[in-house]
């Protein structure tokens, strides 16, 4: 079975479901037209490294924080993505902002970490500024005769918040339009309504491969028996089978779960997508959104300095905001063995492929039929790349 690539089929609904059983039944996944040869420079090398930041990170939207992250008035948090410190705050009329972290002085950062105030003094100068970003003091004012206030407030990035989350253009002279950017992705982002979830807990940490390499590894279950064999993924999910639909530049897998086939013998059960299955999306370029019944993951991948370096920063929402200790202990251990999966097994093998990247001889990898996640992943990257594909 060949699934076509373009369009994207929009809407969790119960032919999704059906689509994923009839896999399952007949043992096989969607594919790819033909296996995918992919040179090896297009992992390892620092030209296409720097592209890809200035180019591609740097003037595309990037998720920044769940807006769960922040849910309140004057709430804040303090995070770095490429290097960048950022700001992001909710203001006291509950609209979001996503701030250079560095005082317009002599550069320090007035915040870190997180919490709620509506204001942030420079520990260098005490130079304050609202959580708008205006600059609202200065001591020793006598200092700075004739400046202008109004233009020395934290730099502000384009920024929106859609579909629970706070996007932003690291660009400060870039511009964002999150429904452009996610096109026929944005009213399934909107069917799951992530803005109800519940924010739990997060983990970033550095890995020895490519970004792209890493997020390919969330675009197949071909692995899964032998990376995940040991955990619930590889013990509750069926191997190598998959649907996939594109949206654009962005996709939409589905990984069934084993339980799956009991609609073929009795269908009154749920047909629920998210029931059935692992619903997880790439969100074009560095976003993985990976659904459970019970919350979504959320992985970030970025590089790191060099081409076979990244950072991950792994979220987890609950899809019923916890309101007892009880609930909080409950989704600590659902946290605890899906991080374990992520750092212990993916992360724990990637390395390894980042390794052969940098020291293999061979002049390609070449990526199956049935890893169409991957080898959508490839084609999209290396069509904004220039980079030639056989």
């Amino acid at each position: 079975m060949t699934a076509q690539i373009e369009p994207g089929a929009a809407g969790l609904t119960e032919d999704l479901t059906r689509r994923a059983l009839r896999l399952v039944l007949d043992r096989t996944t969607d594919m790819a037209p033909t296996p995918l040869r992919v040179p090896l420079h297009y992992y390892r090398d620092p030209k296409i490294t720097e592209v890809e930041e200035s180019q591609i990170l740097r003037r595309t939207p990037l998720m920044i924080v769940p807006s769960a992250r922040i849910p309140d008035p004057n709430d804040y948090v303090v995070r770095t993505v490429l290097g960048d410190s950022l700001l992001v705050t909710r203001d006291r009329d509950g609209a979001a902002h996503v701030l250079l972290n560095y005082c317009r002085h002599r550069g320090a950062q007035p915040a870190c970490g997180s919490g709620n105030t509506t204001r942030f003094t420079c520990p260098y100068h005490a130079w304050t500024y609202r959580n708008t970003g205006e600059l609202a003091g200065v001591p020793g004012a006598e200092g700075f005769t004739g400046m202008d206030r109004g233009d020395y407030g934290l730099v502000e990035l384009p920024s929106q918040e859609r579909h629970g989350f706070i996007w932003a253009v690291l660009s400060a002279d870039g511009a964002i339009d999150i429904d452009a950017h996610l096109g026929d992705m944005g009213p399934e982002l909107a069917q799951l309504d992530y803005a109800s979830y519940g924010y739990h807990d997060e983990r970033e940490f550095t890995s020895e491969v490519s970004w792209k390499g890493a997020l390919e590894a969330f675009a197949e279950s071909y692995h899964f028996p032998f990376v995940h064999g040991q955990s619930v993924i590889g013990q509750n999910t069926v191997a190598n089978t998959s649907t996939h639909d594109a949206f654009g530049r962005h996709h939409r897998m589905g990984f069934p779960f084993n339980w799956i086939t009991a609609l073929d013998s009795d269908p009154t059960g749920s047909w629920d997508p998210l029931m059935n299955m692992g619903v997880i999306y790439w969100i074009y370029p560095n976003l993985v959104l990976a659904n459970s019944p019970v919350g979504v993951e959320i992985l970030d991948m970025l590089p790191a300095g060099a081409p076979t370096r990244c950072t991950v920063r792994h979220s987890w929402m609950a899809k019923i905001p916890a309101t007892s200790d009880e609930q909080r202990v409950v989704y600590d251990n659902i946290y605890a063995q899906v991080h374990a999966a992520v750092r212990d097994e993916d992360f724990a093998m990637l390395p390894q492929c980042g390794e052969g990247v940098r020291h293999g001889q061979h002049d390609h990898m070449i990526i199956g039929r049935n890893e169409i996640g991957v080898q959508h992943m490839i084609k999209t990257f290396a069509a904004e790349l220039g980079v030639a594909l056989s």
